[in-house]
């Protein structure tokens, strides 16, 4: 094998992998040690008989799994999870679920003349200001005030 370092590097070249990645074709070595030019090693390597070697892969069937219960809703406990909440979920993206779902809701009550003009623009503001915690806090806010009109 050490006679062939010189082919062996050619192969690596030509190939572009390592020397160690080599695979010889162990039947075929006089052939191959006769191989001096790269175009001699370039037709050993199209008849097969120099071949690179195979590269260890990872398995990925492991990740799907785990992906699958992910996509589930498991491993997501305490102990899985790397980094603060509101780097996982920002405020500012959690503010914008809440206060988009609080708006809707008291354009749909508006819709429906549930609540007058006044008390909308009211509502509104307090939505704005962070008043309400989520849409059932609107509800029983308006409950409470009797704000609520009859249809």
């Amino acid at each position: 094998m050490k006679l062939l370092r010189t082919q062996r590097r050619i192969a690596a070249q030509i190939l572009k992998v390592g020397t160690g990645k080599i695979w010889f074709d162990p039947d075929k070595l006089s052939e191959i040690r006769e191989a001096i030019t790269k175009s001699d090693v370039r037709s050993l390597i199209r008849l097969k008989i120099i071949r690179p070697k195979k590269t260890p892969e990872q398995s990925k069937v492991r990740a799907r799994r785990w992906n699958l219960q992910k996509r589930k809703g498991n491993r997501r406990g305490q102990g899985s999870r790397k980094g603060t909440a509101t780097a996982r979920a920002p405020r500012k993206k959690i503010w914008m679920l809440k206060i988009r779902a609080q708006r809707a809701l008291l354009r749909n009550l508006k819709e429906k003349n549930l609540v007058t003009n006044k008390d909308f623009r009211d509502l509104m503001s307090k939505a704005k200001g962070g008043f309400f915690r989520n849409k059932r806090h609107i509800k029983i806010y308006l409950q409470e005030k009797e704000m609520l009109r009859k249809k």
